[in-house]
């Protein structure tokens, strides 16, 4: 069934409106009409599935036939704090790890960050870009919520961001002993955090800054992962460590 999102404002009564974009895919591209049922999430985990009652130019009325939790929500929260890449490469690690069960991303300028947002209406820009590939993938597969994308921070800031999180990883390939299991076993925080490097990792000092605020150097083995596969290597782990891979009822 189709899949939509709707401002919690939006929803009123028995009724839920539909507004923006979704307006004309709804009409023009899924020639949806009067009495078909869509999903419409309140981007706060809670599923609705309604009926269209009327479509106009600019809105869709829906009318509430009955909700329940979203079913694609982890029950842990997960943040990803990522070195900000080259290219579009950004724009992969986005949708992929909100297909994942990603709850937040924080894009983070490191000392061997290549890409340089010249000012703070770049920044807006590449964030609001960034929401709305989180928004599509949160759609396409069946989120609760739509991830959080923050405004770009710099190491520091993100450290101390970081801190409000029962447990933050660091994946290193000079660290040798710790690996993602063993620093996972064992454990059971409500919220998770995790840093990737950007092309180049991370620096020697960055590192020890790292773990000067508590965070936990690991290995993901032999091989070297790009920036876009070790975020996702790491999520997978986590994910299947605390049972969120598994289909509810």
């Amino acid at each position: 069934m189709h899949r939509f999102f709707a401002k919690m404002e939006n929803i009123k009564g028995d009724n839920i409106y539909i507004d923006g974009e979704d307006v004309q895919h709804i009409s023009r591209v899924l020639r949806l009409k009067e009495g078909d049922k869509i999903v419409v999430c309140d981007q706060q985990g809670m599923d609705y599935s309604v009926a269209i009652e009327s479509i106009s130019k600019h809105t869709v009325k829906t009318r509430i036939i009955e909700k329940e939790n979203s079913k694609g929500e982890p029950s842990i929260e997960v943040v990803l704090y990522q070195g900000i890449p080259k290219s579009t490469k950004m724009d992969l690690i986005i949708q992929k790890c909100t297909e994942m069960g990603i709850t937040r991303i924080v894009p983070v300028i490191t000392a061997r960050t290549v890409v340089r947002l010249e000012s703070e209406k770049d920044e807006i820009k590449k964030v609001a870009r960034w929401t709305k590939i989180g928004e599509e993938a949160a759609k396409q597969s069946a989120r609760g919520i739509v991830p959080q994308i923050d405004m770009p921070m710099n190491l520091e800031q993100a450290l101390q961001d970081s801190k409000q999180l029962d447990l933050v990883l660091i994946p290193y390939e000079w660290e040798e002993k710790v690996s993602v299991k063993s620093a996972l076993k064992g454990k059971e925080p409500k919220g998770i955090g995790f840093f990737v490097g950007p092309e180049g990792g991370f620096d020697t000092f960055e590192i020890d800054k790292a773990k000067q605020n508590n965070l936990v150097p690991v290995t993901l083995g032999n091989r070297i992962m790009r920036t876009e596969t070790a975020g996702l290597a790491m999520l997978t782990c986590i994910m299947y460590e605390y049972d969120q891979m598994q289909r509810s009822e």
